[in-house]
């Protein structure tokens, strides 16, 4: 496995989600993402948005997750739908996980950029704490176009003080042996590479549920 299949990973998503109902007084985590942020092609609980889940129960830590990550998302999709889940689901964290197939699509990274900003400011507006989880693109998209996307996430966050992971995909696309942690596609993580997003993700989500 090489970069060229970095943005690949963000394409697609399955179809659904996680899901549940949460009582009064527990806090909300909402995963607003793409096939990343699914079990594409995966036994379901799989995934790390459920691994996620497991993690909260274990620690017995207070903390329902909704897992509202769509197929082929953009950030502009994300931000269609991003008032409606908040009136729904009133989420106290926001896990944002978009901007990668608006690459893909060769959209202004000015449009990603104000949308990623729109999106983490509407969450907080609300009193929720975001974190955004960044992306690389491979490097035939040229050095600087790859230089400016990666730094995306990081202006968003640094403007807004919120929360970034620099890149989901550390130790699973950068391994050694990246391969065999990709489906025959070679596009979507395997079930064994999962439990590493979820490590990626949780030093800064934890940070923000203390």
């Amino acid at each position: 496995m090489n970069r060229r299949h970095f943005i690949a990973t963000s394409l697609l998503a399955s179809v659904g989600g996680v899901t549940h109902a949460t009582a009064p007084g527990i806090r909300t985590i909402l995963v607003l993402g793409d096939s990343l942020s699914a079990e594409y092609g995966l036994k379901r609980g799989s995934g790390w948005v459920a691994l996620l889940e497991q993690r909260l129960q274990t620690r017995k830590i207070s903390a329902s997750v909704v897992n509202a990550s769509i197929s082929g998302d953009t950030t502009s999709g994300g931000l269609s739908r991003l008032a409606a889940l908040l009136a729904q689901h009133k989420p106290s964290h926001v896990i944002i996980e978009l901007g990668a197939n608006d690459a893909l699509r060769g959209l202004p990274l000015e449009l990603t950029q104000g949308n990623l900003n729109q999106l983490t400011r509407m969450a907080q507006k609300t009193g929720a704490k975001v974190l955004l989880l960044g992306m690389q693109v491979p490097p035939n998209y040229g050095r600087d176009y790859s230089e400016r996307f990666l730094g995306t996430f990081a202006v968003v966050a640094q403007t807004n003080k919120a929360a970034l992971v620099p890149f989901l995909l550390k130790g699973v696309a950068d391994a050694p042996d990246s391969l065999r942690l990709f489906q025959s596609d070679r596009i979507h993580p395997t079930a064994e590479a999962h439990p590493q997003l979820l490590d990626n993700v949780w030093p800064e989500l934890q940070k923000l549920l203390k």
